[in-house]
Order: C-alpha cells, then sequence, then structure tokens
C-alpha cells in the first residue's frame, strides 16, 4: 500500500480497548494538535493507538479486554487494526496505512523508546539507526543484475563493431565474385560460340546433336549434385565434430558432480527444521516479552499502575499506592516503582538478547536453507547434464546415419558422372570430334562453377544484411549501456549519499535548533561521517563543541550533555532521517512524548520548529507546558 501527503482537513480516529483507553474518538486537524493531560491520562495510549493504525505492532490490549479495535479515517478511506488476546499473545490483523511501518517507527514516532532517540540518548552508533530502512542486501543485488547486463551488452557492442569492420572485406568478396561471375560469362559465352561454329560445319543429324547435349546436360545435373552434396557431408561432419566435443565436455562435467545429494540434503533439511522450532519458540517468547513489557510500560505511563498478572485470568488487580510504591506481581511486597521500571528495563534487555538469538538462527537457517539450494541446484545440474548428453548422443547417432548416407550418395554421384561421361566418349559423334567434346565439357564444367559462385555471392549478401540489420541496434545498446552505467553510479553512491545527507541535514538542524533553544554554553553538536579504515562501511561520530566563559571553544564528551541536551538531540537526529528518508511523503504524523525533560519555553519552540516539516504533529504535554505553546493550537484534554 503506498500513499502520498494527505491533504485532508481533518483525520477521525476510533480507540476500543487499546492501552489504558477503554473507547474514544478524536479528531486531528492538519498542524498541531496538543494531548495536554497530567501523567495517566492516556495521551501516550492514544499516540500508540494512532502508530497501531498506521501499522505499528508496539501497543498492548486493555488489561481487562480480550479484544480491541483503532480505526484511522484519512482522505474518505478506513484503515481498521485490530486486536485479539490469544494463548500465544496477541493477534493482530487488519489493513493498517502502511504496509511496512519501519521509516514511521524510526523518525516519525517519536516516543520515548523511539531508536533514533535512544541510541543518542544510550551512546549508540547512530548509523544503523539512519540506514536501517535501507535494504543495502537488495541494493548489492540489483548492482550484480546490472553489472551483468552491462558487460553482456559491451560483448554485444564489441561484435557489432567486429561485424563493421567485418563489412567492407564481405564487400570486397562480392565485387570480386561478381567479376568472376561476369569473367566466367565471357568465356562461357566464348566457348558457346566455337560450339556453335564447330557444330555448323558438321554433317551429323539433328538427333545425334541432341542425344550429345542431353547427355552433357546429365553431366552437368550430377556435378551440381556432387557439389551439394560435398558441402552438406563437409558441415555435417564439423557439426558432429562439435556435438563430440561437447559430449567430452559434459561427461567430464559429470565426473565431478556426484550421483545423489539426497542423504546429505535430508541431513540439512533435518538441521533447518530444529533451528525454524527453537526460532519459532523464541519469537513466542520475544512476542510474550514485548506484551508484558508493552503492558507495564502503560499501567506506569497512563494509569500509574502496575498490576499483579493472575496465571488463569491474566488480569490486573493491585494498583500503584501513593507513596510511589507498588505491589509487586511476582512477590506480593511492596517495592519501590523505580525497582519495576529497572526490572522492566531487565525485561527489555532480555527482550532484545532474544532477538539477537533469532537473529542468528535465522542467519543460520539462510545459510542452511543457502545450502540446500545448493544441493538442489547441483542436482538439477547433473539431470540438465544427463538429459543433454542424451540429446547429444542422439544428435551425434543421426549425424553419423546423415553422413553416411551422403557419402553413399557422393559415391554414387561420382560412379554416375563417371559412367556417364564413358558413354559419352563411346558416342561415335564424340570419337570422331573429340575437339568438339572436349569444348562442350568445358562449357559444362564453367556452367558448375558459375552456379558455384552465384551460391557464394547470395551466401555473403545474406550475411552482410543481416549485418546491417545487426548495425541499426547499435543506438539502441549503446542508450541502455549508458542509462545502466548511470544507475550502477547511482547504485554505487546511493547508501553513501544517504549518509550524506543524513549528516548535513542532521548539522544544519541542530545548529538551527541550538541557536533557537539558547543553549548558551554550547557552541556545537554534529556528526562527522568518517571513511572506515577496514570494512565496508562508514562510522558516525557525534561530537559535542561547548565554550567557556571566555568564549574559548573546547571539545567535550557526549556523555556529558544534561538530559534535555540529549533529548533535544535525539529529536533532531530522528528529524534528519525524517527529512533525509521523505518520511512525510508517505506517514502525515508526526508523533511526540516524552519532552518533560525540556523546560516549557524550550518546548514551545520546538514544537513551532518541527511544525513546519511534518503535515500532522501530534504531541502529548503536561498542563504546564502545554500552556506555553501557541494558544491556536487545538487542544484534547479528555481521551
Amino acid at each position: 500500500m503506498s500513499h502520498s501527503r494527505s491533504s485532508t482537513e481533518h483525520v477521525e480516529v476510533h480507540v476500543e480497548n487499546v492501552g489504558g483507553i477503554t473507547e474514544t474518538d478524536v479528531s486531528l486537524n492538519p498542524g498541531v494538535t496538543v494531548l495536554e493531560g497530567e501523567n495517566a491520562t492516556n495521551r501516550t495510549s492514544f499516540l500508540r493507538s494512532i502508530m497501531a493504525a498506521l501499522g505499528s505492532d508496539r501497543n498492548a490490549l486493555k488489561a481487562d479486554a480480550d479484544e480491541g479495535l483503532v480505526e484511522l479515517s484519512v482522505d474518505g478511506e478506513t484503515y481498521p487494526r485490530r486486536f485479539e488476546r490469544t494463548k500465544r499473545g496477541i493477534r493482530r490483523s487488519g489493513d493498517p496505512y502502511l504496509d511496512d511501518p519501519t521509516v514511521a517507527e524510526h523518525f516519525a514516532f517519536l516516543l520515548e523508546t523511539n531508536p533514533a532517540r535512544r541510541a543518542v540518548a544510550n551512546g549508540e552508533d547512530l548509523r544503523p539507526v539512519i540506514m536501517e530502512p535501507i535494504d543495502t542486501t537488495a541494493i548489492q543485488a540489483e548492482i550484480t543484475r546490472k553489472t551483468a547486463r552491462r558487460s553482456q551488452l559491451d560483448e554485444q557492442l564489441a561484435e557489432l563493431d567486429r561485424l563493421r569492420n567485418r563489412r567492407p572485406e564481405l564487400t570486397e568478396q562480392v565485387t570480386q565474385l561478381e567479376a568472376d561471375i561476369e569473367e566466367k560469362r565471357d568465356t562461357l559465352a566464348g566457348v558457346r560460340d566455337e560450339i556453335a561454329g564447330t557444330e555448323a560445319d558438321l554433317s551429323e543429324t539433328k538427333e545425334t546433336k541432341a542425344a550429345l547435349e542431353s547427355a552433357f546436360e546429365e553431366v552437368q545435373s550430377l556435378r551440381s549434385e556432387l557439389s551439394s552434396v560435398t558441402d552438406r557431408l563437409a558441415a555435417e561432419r564439423e557439426s558432429r565434430s562439435a556435438a563430440r566435443e561437447e559430449q567430452a565436455e559434459i561427461e567430464a562435467e559429470l565426473e565431478s558432480v556426484p550421483e545423489s545429494v539426497r542423504a546429505e540434503r535430508e541431513e540439512l533439511e533435518s538441521r533447518r527444521s530444529s533451528l525454524r522450532a527453537q526460532k519459532s519458540t523464541l519469537e513466542t517468547e520475544v512476542s510474550e516479552l514485548q506484551n508484558l513489557i508493552q503492558f507495564n510500560e502503560d499501567r506506569l505511563d497512563e494509569e500509574g499502575t502496575l498490576g499483579e498478572f493472575q496465571a488463569e485470568s491474566g488480569t490486573v488487580t493491585d494498583r500503584l499506592v501513593e507513596d510511589g510504591t507498588v505491589t509487586c506481581w511476582t512477590c506480593g511486597s511492596q517495592v519501590e516503582r523505580a525497582q519495576i521500571t529497572e526490572t522492566i528495563e531487565r525485561l527489555r534487555e532480555l527482550r532484545a538478547e532474544k532477538l539477537d538469538q533469532v537473529t542468528d538462527l535465522e542467519d543460520e537457517i539462510d545459510t542452511l536453507s543457502s545450502e540446500i539450494a545448493e544441493l538442489e541446484s547441483r542436482a538439477d545440474r547433473r539431470q540438465n547434464l544427463k538429459r543433454e548428453l542424451d540429446s547429444l548422443t542422439s544428435e551425434i547417432e543421426t549425424r553419423t546415419r546423415s553422413i553416411e548416407d551422403l557419402e553413399t550418395r557422393r559415391d554414387e554421384l561420382e560412379a554416375e558422372i563417371e559412367a556417364t561421361e564413358a558413354e559419352i566418349e563411346e558416342l561415335e559423334f564424340a570419337q570422331n570430334h573429340e575437339e568438339l567434346l572436349d569444348l562442350h565439357q568445358r562449357a559444362n564444367r564453367l556452367e558448375l562453377e558459375i552456379e558455384q559462385l552465384h551460391g557464394k555471392r547470395d551466401d555473403i549478401e545474406t550475411e552482410l544484411a543481416e549485418i546491417e540489420t545487426e548495425l541499426e541496434r547499435q543506438e539502441e545498446l549503446e542508450a541502455e549501456r549508458e542509462t545502466i552505467a548511470e544507475e550502477l553510479t547511482e547504485l554505487r553512491t546511493r547508501v553513501e549519499r544517504i549518509e550524506t545527507e543524513a549528516v548535513e541535514e542532521f548539522n544544519e538542524r541542530m545548529d538551527e535548533i541550538l541557536e533557537l533553544m539558547d543553549y548558551s554554553n554550547i557552541a556545537r553538536i554534529w556528526i562527522e561521517r568518517r571513511e572506515p579504515e577496514s570494512g565496508d562501511t562508514a562510522e558516525f561520530d557525534l561530537h559535542v563543541v561547548r565554550s567557556d566563559q571566555q568564549g574559548r571553544a573546547f571539545e567535550d564528551a557526549v556523555g556529558h550533555l544534561s538530559e534535555s541536551e540529549r533529548e533535544v538531540t535525539g529529536l533532531v537526529f530522528a528529524l534528519a532521517g525524517y527529512l533525509v528518508h521523505d518520511v512525510g511523503e508517505t506517514v502525515p504524523f508526526m508523533l511526540l512524548d516524552s519532552v518533560e525533560a525540556l523546560d516549557s519555553d524550550r518546548i514551545a519552540r520546538l514544537v513551532s520548529y518541527f511544525e513546519t516539516h511534518a503535515p500532522y504533529l501530534v504531541i502529548a504535554l503536561l498542563p504546564e507546558d502545554a500552556r506555553a505553546v501557541d494558544n491556536q493550537y487545538p487542544r484534547i484534554t479528555e481521551i
């Protein structure tokens, strides 16, 4: 499903039993919408509901519900997303706005757990985050395909050059053959004049002359057929020789291909099935962990509660108490809220570890699948080779029979020619007029030679016509090659270009934000893209430059940034990805939450800056922060 930037006047969102929301309907207008309220007022649940309708799976059912629904209505189209609690976790169905929400989750859904924000906050490598939406494997496959096509075109163009260089030689051969034909025609005409002059002086009857001429015509016909048989015999022998060479090559290749790969294939398939089972188990565990994490986050963020999962029903029973402690769902004792948060963080780490294990298993499964495919390819190759060998064997046998038949016919023709010429010599007329017989035989040979010259000329003219047809394609082939060369350049530089654009976008936006936010002791925050010393990927280095009271600049550690500074840097990094990947062209929403680390005035400035880049900016704010933003922005206070 593909979407362009939304042009609707407003968007309708209907939510049932998602997060902490029982049921709500909300209208959103283009521009900024402020979700105003204290903590535990379902603002984050509403943002995650929008994310769910757009395609994200980072949401949870209401704890006491078995089914949930989010419907997003945009431009007269409704995109439903349904949720059902099952023994294996939450089953999701429906027709979300996006087929693949990866780009949006990285650069448009800017909640606290957003990957771009977390990468900056935790000091992680920034490049993988900005490059996550780019399928570098597909790019490399396309490069390989286009490189092969370019090589093919180069071969075709080189062949055209060879044909063009051969054209003058062939044209010269045609000219020479026509001259030879004309010369032999002149010679034949002279011989025929001599025959006519000689016969005019003879007294033999017309019947005798006719018999002689008929005998010569028969000899000429036999010689013409003999020439054709000889040419066909040479062609058949050449074809049989080529077939025998190919037969020997295939037999040699067959010796190197195992007769059976069944046992090896069954072993690999067994290992792959085992790995797939392990992967399925891990994915179930990951899903369960995600549901557990999501549920508890919603309880902490939206309701200020952390429930107790009952083994049979899975319902929430205990709630947070006023003093910041909670009844732990594992042991029933009172613990600090921060301890529960730490436990959730450990659950996240466990989920991340299991996701890494899933990734490792996927790599192993892919490797085994490649090996199995290679075995299948080898088996298919052996079958193809056997079929080719059978076909060649049959062809060789057929050509051998044809050669034998042609040799027999050649011998028969040579015998018939010899017998006919002997009969002519035995004729009384021929014995009495040996000179005239020689003239007839000479004329006979000239007519055969002229016929053969005509055949050679016609063959060369056919070849010249084919060359002209091929040369007419040169402009088309050159244009295609030029296009492919340009596409290869673009493909090879696409990753580097996106990296460079991301860095430039971040640095430019960061300069503007720092000036807007008035962080007085920060001179600059910027990313440096460095070419790798080894490997095939660049590296992103985040730099912080501060200034002292005397205005002197010095580089500081990223870890020394304040929480406010880190959050702003993370948001700007996400915005850079949003702009570089043109997210606004396919995702009309930018969702923003958890900005309490910034003071109210800076939040207001941040909102006004982000507003210019997203068709719909929906931000969750505390009442005191909401008062600082523009009063013209619509506010939603109840969800």
